[in-house]
């Protein structure tokens, strides 16, 4: 329930929990759960970041430009998806996504699942106790009988340049909520958040120019094919990409920004984006009371207890502990942390042993992640340059997904490819990268297979529907049992 107006001074919980995004809603859910009684603690809209700024308002403007882009290559439709989108419905759709930007429904959630809520901003004050300050002024000291958790997420960080904020510059969450399509958008970065709202906004007709300060490419965490085939779609549909370009400065004049670059090149458009990063949120938290600073990320074990405060009661869950910065990471981790506290809380023994349950291993082991640009990026676990920096023993297996039937059916001319990276040492799948049209639903059956370390000789007999964009695991299996294997001499 809201407690605003009748939280007493001091109120004590078994679990205090500060953030209520989708991470502390699971902490706070797991502890109820399991008997607890929690508490959330939230300064903003209850659901946080991904559900007003991130992940439902940007899918929401994806969504419109990646289906028509896939229609156009399906022959009897190409021509009725021709014209240009309506801009209008899809904000109006994306505001619709996004609740309006109101937290009614999530606050009936948390009445109806035993959590209390308390409107204001919360800092540690010391070992398990919170102070919040609500909106109205009221001061409310809450004590945790087990456990803190700091759910307080991230926010996008900005280069330190001279004038900025007269610029006014889109962070991700003006990229996500704008109300008109700009004329002209600079997109300054190359990683997720750049590549999807390039995407986005040049396919509601945006004049797209992208500046990417390094040489290797879009999405450089990834397989690099992976920033490729995104590279040449953002292109083809009339996006600008400009490699190696740094920023020097930035001007906002007669309602133009004026980019001047390193080079000494000026760009001039109507927006920029910084899409350059996340910082924590923790700089004013309270970290300095039990001995930590102010503004960093909060280290963690595996099971998501803050390391450097005596005493099993604090915990970092979800992007602020800086372990996998994505929400359905985030509540994998809330629900280990949950089960964590709650074993605590009775007295029982907690199984910190890889995939046991109360240990984050997946958080190291198989991040599945999709970036939902044209084309589709999904990808799970180890890289190859990923698996050689580690020194593993593997064996790197591609196939050219035009080269299924599956894909023959989804569109003509459909371009992608797929890779899988074999543990030669264990026989077992320890990384998958997709890049196509319609792969994101590939994703979860490459999860399973690198989280159950399932060995190759069993995936033989999972056998993909035909005709499916899925055969392509098929595909990469005989790619692997044909591949050539030296002959030791003698």
């Amino acid at each position: 329930m809201d407690t605003t107006d009748t939280q007493p001074a001091r109120r004590t919980y078994d679990v205090v929990v500060i953030g209520g995004g989708p991470v502390g809603e699971n902490v706070a859910d797991r502890a109820a759960a399991a008997g607890l009684s929690a508490v959330i603690v939230e300064r903003d809209l209850l659901g946080g970041e991904c559900s007003y700024w991130a992940c439902e308002p940007s899918k929401a403007l994806l969504r419109p430009v990646v289906a028509r882009a896939d229609a156009q290559r399906v022959p009897g439709l190409d021509h009725a998806v021709a014209g240009p989108l309506d801009a209008a419905a899809v904000l109006a759709h994306r505001d619709a996504m996004a609740a309006y930007w109101k937290d009614e429904d999530q606050v009936a959630w948390l009445e109806s699942v035993g959590v209390d809520l308390i409107r204001g901003h919360a800092r540690l004050a010391g070992t398990r106790t919170v102070a919040v300050r609500t909106p109205e002024g009221d001061g409310v000291e809450l004590t945790a009988r087990h456990a803190v958790a700091v759910c307080t997420g991230t926010g996008a960080a900005l280069p330190d340049l001279p004038g900025l904020d007269a610029v006014r510059p889109w962070t991700s969450r003006e990229a996500t909520t704008a109300d008109a399509v700009p004329g002209r958008l600079v997109v300054v970065g190359g990683g997720v958040v750049a590549v999807e709202m390039a995407t986005a906004w040049q396919g509601l007709g945006s004049r797209v120019t992208m500046l990417v300060r390094g040489e290797g490419g879009l999405l450089p965490r990834m397989e690099p094919f992976a920033g490729d085939l995104v590279a040449d779609h953002l292109r083809e549909a009339g996006a600008d990409l400009r490699f190696g370009a740094s920023v020097a400065s930035v001007a906002r004049t007669d309602g133009e920004v004026r980019v001047t670059l390193a080079d000494g090149d000026h760009v001039v458009a109507d927006e920029i984006l910084f899409a350059t990063g996340r910082t924590p949120r923790t700089r004013d938290v309270g970290l300095e009371t039990v001995g930590l600073t102010p503004g960093d990320w909060l280290h963690v074990d595996d099971g998501c207890r803050v390391t450097g405060v005596a005493g099993d009661w604090l915990y970092a869950v979800g992007d602020v502990n800086n372990r996998a910065l994505l929400t359905h990471q985030g509540k994998y981790q809330a629900r280990i942390a949950g089960a964590a506290i709650a074993a605590r809380a009775r007295g029982e023994a907690v199984d910190g042993t890889p995939w046991g349950a109360h240990t984050a291993t997946a958080d190291t082991v198989a991040v599945p992640q999709v970036v939902f640009t044209h084309p589709e990026i999904a990808t799970v676990g180890l890289t190859a340059g990923e698996a050689e920096r580690t020194g593993r023993r593997v064996t790197v297996v591609d196939h050219d997904l035009s080269r299924l039937a599956g894909t023959h059916q989804y569109g003509v001319g459909y371009r992608g490819r797929a890779r899988m990276i074999v543990d030669e040492d264990r026989g077992t799948v320890v990384g998958a990268t997709f890049a196509g049209p319609g792969v994101a639903e590939l994703l979860h059956s490459a999860t399973v297979a690198v989280t159950g370390a399932t060995p190759i000789d069993r995936l033989w007999h999972a056998v993909p529907a035909f005709p499916t964009i899925s055969e392509v695991w098929l595909r990469l299996l005989e790619s692997y049992r044909d591949r050539p294997v030296p002959v030791k001499a003698g």
